[in-house]
């Protein structure tokens, strides 16, 4: 007989690995919406467009020491750690990129 999806573990989803993929989708869909909106503005950056960037970093920032924070757990499933640890590291790369391009003018 095929079991019908019943689940015999006593693993479960670490309430921090959900945090950490909540904050890294936070994180990177306002990052996507800066990089949006200064293309609407021609390249230029407002304050509250920077703000915003610096939010999403301390967020971003956040996410991964509670990502890394939920993979050390034992007895854990790691979908969600995963996910978090993978869209706050995307959210980081970018901030660095955008520093990066706005110090050397590109």
């Amino acid at each position: 007989m095929h079991r019908r999806g019943y689940m015999f573990t006593g693993r479960s989803h670490s309430d921090n690995g959900k945090m950490s993929a909540a904050l890294g989708l936070i994180s990177f869909v306002s990052m996507c919406l800066v990089i949006y909106l200064s293309y609407r503005l021609k390249g230029a950056m407002s304050p509250k467009l920077g703000a915003a960037t610096f939010f999403a970093l301390l967020i971003s920032i956040a996410g991964e020491i509670l990502g890394v924070m939920s993979r050390m757990e034992k007895d854990k499933f790691y979908l969600f750690p995963n996910i978090g640890l993978i869209l706050n590291s995307l959210s980081l790369f970018i901030i660095i990129c955008l520093l990066y391009m706005g110090i050397y003018d590109i």
